[in-house]
């Protein structure tokens, strides 16, 4: 995957709280305007809360225009949907699958598949100076904002990482802090990616990132196996052995081989996103 568009902020500095996805979920649904001041009294929540909710709701490609998303109506819907409130792991290791590859919180994408490859353990200044020379050889460094950057690394490690100090239980209520897949080192200042200590992936969900991916192709290379295995923070022997669960499990549908240091997975038949999924969730 190639970054087309770089786009950074619009969080309000709110990181994505538990049920927000929910209530963007169900005020969408019920027909309402984020741009309508009633929307403070709709959302029960602040001015700045209201565009935060609406930006995490487009960052996690749950919505597009302020339209619904199917994968939305999937997830959250309350009669028909698979987890409308976000109880099972699966569901938490799905959103972060499109918060990353979805590109439109771009440091996402940058920090998981790219910075992830030349290091395991970063601070914070790492990941502006990587964000800004990833800009610079993309010819983008005229859009490169220090500040914007600085907050959206901050908002990023509130996301995912364990507070070491916690000033109130709201600290603890960001939506995939059980991900586990960032952790903070004890000096406060470093960070590393939790590679071996992470929450298990399931193998439908894995491949339900594939087929996100994948396009019309049958054949999959190991580029992209590999990529998606960096968003679920794997290694290679991870991401080996998950197609190897995959082709296990669906044996008439998926082949994974490994022929003279060629790897790939190849569909023999198709297979449907919400197919997977159902599997998953049963």
């Amino acid at each position: 995957m190639q970054v087309k568009k770089y786009t950074f902020s619009g969080h309000e500095s709110f990181t994505c709280k538990t049920l927000w996805l929910k209530k963007g979920y169900d005020f969408i649904k019920g027909e309402n305007d984020f741009n309508m001041p009633s929307s403070v009294i709709e959302l029960g929540v602040g001015k700045n809360m209201v565009a935060s909710i609406r930006y995490w709701m487009r960052s996690f490609g749950l919505s597009k225009n302020d339209e619904l998303t199917p994968i939305a109506k999937y997830l959250l819907d309350t009669d028909e949907g698979k987890d409308p409130y976000i109880e099972d792991l699966g569901t938490l290791w799905i959103l972060h699958f499109l918060l990353v590859s979805q590109c439109e919180a771009t440091l996402y994408y940058l920090l998981f598949t790219q910075l992830q490859r030349e290091r395991k353990t970063f601070d914070r200044q790492q990941v502006v100076n990587f964000v800004k020379r990833v800009m610079a050889e993309d010819g983008k460094l005229t859009q490169f904002n220090e500040n914007t950057i600085k907050k959206d690394v901050g908002t990023l490690l509130l996301n995912y990482v364990l507070p070491q100090r916690t000033k109130a239980l709201d600290d603890y209520s960001s939506l995939l802090i059980d991900l586990d897949i960032i952790r903070g080192e004890s000096d406060g200042k470093n960070y590393i990616f939790n590679i071996e200590g992470k929450r298990e992936v399931p193998w439908q969900v894995f491949l339900f990132a594939v087929l996100a991916l994948k396009g019309k192709d049958n054949s999959v290379s190991y580029d992209l196996l590999q990529e998606i295995g960096l968003m679920f923070c794997m290694n290679d022997m991870e991401v080996i052995e998950m197609c190897k669960t995959i082709e296990a499990n669906h044996q008439k549908s998926v082949r994974y081989s490994d022929t003279a240091g060629i790897r790939q997975m190849q569909f023999l038949k198709e297979i449907s996103v919400e197919e997977v999924l159902d599997e998953y969730y049963g």
